[in-house]
């Protein structure tokens, strides 16, 4: 017992991996949305995904190409459930999960393949009429 707790605690030992738990409170997101969220390398995210999914704490899908991530909908240890249902209750007012959540929005405004395709850059702003921003 002591054993899953303390995978599931060094699992949301880490910034980046808190972010993400976050981020899916929303629900359910593909791995290039988390990436053009946080703006880390793919690799980086895929690490964090990992470790969470291995903490119990994610739950994970095939959809073609793209893999998509969600918050675990049933224990799959004894700390998973309790764990997120800390995290639930927290840091909803801190400024890096509040810019998370802005971002976010501008991400889901993208299509998925575009995002895919072209990462952060999709979410830029096209040139109009040969005049860059």
């Amino acid at each position: 017992m002591i054993e899953t707790f303390e995978i599931a605690a060094k699992a949301l030992a880490d910034r980046s991996r808190i972010r993400i738990l976050k981020l899916l409170e929303g629900g359910e997101l593909c791995v290039c949305q988390i990436t053009a969220v946080m703006d880390l390398a793919p690799a980086t995210v895929s690490k964090h995904l990992s470790l969470l999914k291995t903490a119990g704490l994610l739950q994970q899908r095939r959809d073609g190409r793209w893999i998509h991530y969600r918050l675990a909908e049933r224990a799959l240890n004894g700390q998973t459930i309790p764990f997120l249902q800390l995290l639930a209750g927290a840091l909803n007012d801190d400024q890096t999960i509040l810019e998370d959540r802005a971002m976010l929005e501008r991400v889901n405004a993208v299509p998925l393949q575009t995002l895919c395709d072209q990462g952060r850059s999709a979410l830029e702003t096209p040139a109009c009429c040969g005049v860059q921003p």
